[in-house]
């Protein structure tokens, strides 16, 4: 069984990539009340000026992303197990926060696929959420798994790993990368070339815009292994080490889970609707 990873180009973030590297897969894997959002106009295209890409009458999504950042992160773990057992052992404080998110609407991804338009498909649903439904407080969370996982890993690892176990067709984690069209106005909310276009599709960008990225220990667990059975391995880690060094370089923001499909239940119980 394969999934696939294309070969990152300039327009990669905006459009399905072509040529492909066949890879193991790995995956064998916010309080205030929201004001009323007004008719189209001026109001509508204001966001916040705290360098957040999140509109000013989003009170609830606001607070959840403060809440959210201030939220512990466990990024110091010396071994993981391949099963988790313990909240300690993963993000359990943001998890919680995100549960009990009061606002919405609430829509979880499940994302799987690297070469696939899942930035994309994200941005579009906070877009139609925010000007054509009028729901600033909406929501969109990531489960993150499969090759899709790959983009949440920091420089550290893929120039140590993922640089080699891709075979040199993807030399770094792209999907963090900002764009020139994130430093156009957000007022001119239409603009299509701008912040909320095809053009500014990435992960911090989205994460700017409220969206969330879980990650999943399962796909952690599943990928070093994959990274052991290429040799790639210059320190002689053991699983359990080489697993906890991925979990520790995770990206900034990112919300480590016990395992994506074994956390998308609670999240659907929580009122997130399943989107793939």
């Amino acid at each position: 069984m394969t999934d696939s990873i294309d070969q990152p180009n300039e327009d990669h973030r905006n459009f399905s990539r072509r040529s492909t590297l066949a890879m193991p897969a790995a995956g064998i894997g916010m309080a205030a009340l929201a004001t009323a959002w007004s008719p189209i106009g001026v109001a509508e295209a204001a966001m916040s000026m705290d360098g957040s890409f999140i509109p000013a009458n989003a009170t609830k999504l606001k607070a959840l992303t403060t809440a959210l950042a201030n939220a512990p992160r466990h990024r110091n773990f010396k071994t993981v197990p391949m099963i988790l057992t313990s909240s300690e052992q993963w993000d359990s404080e943001a998890l919680h926060l995100l549960f009990t998110y009061s606002g919405g609407p609430k829509q979880v991804w499940d994302n799987t696929d690297l070469a696939s338009p899942w930035l994309n498909l994200m941005r579009n649903a906070i877009n139609a959420q925010i000007w054509s439904w009028k729901h600033p407080d909406f929501i969109a969370v990531s489960a993150t798994h499969g090759t899709a996982h790959l983009a949440l890993y920091d420089s550290y690892i893929w120039d140590k790993y993922l640089t080699k176990f891709t075979g040199g067709k993807i030399q770094s984690n792209t999907w963090m990368d900002i764009g020139p069209a994130a430093k156009a106005s957000a007022a001119d909310y239409n603009n299509p070339t701008g912040v909320f276009s095809p053009f500014d599709n990435s992960i911090p960008v989205l994460q700017r815009r409220g969206a969330v990225f879980c990650a999943c220990h399962n796909e952690v667990w599943e990928v070093t292994m994959g990274i052991l059975k290429k040799g790639i391995n210059p320190d002689k880690l053991s699983h359990p080490a080489l697993a906890a060094e991925f979990t520790n370089h995770l990206v900034p923001g990112v919300v480590l889970t016990p395992g994506a499909v074994g956390t998308l239940p609670e999240l659907q119980l929580a009122g997130y609707q399943y989107a793939k």
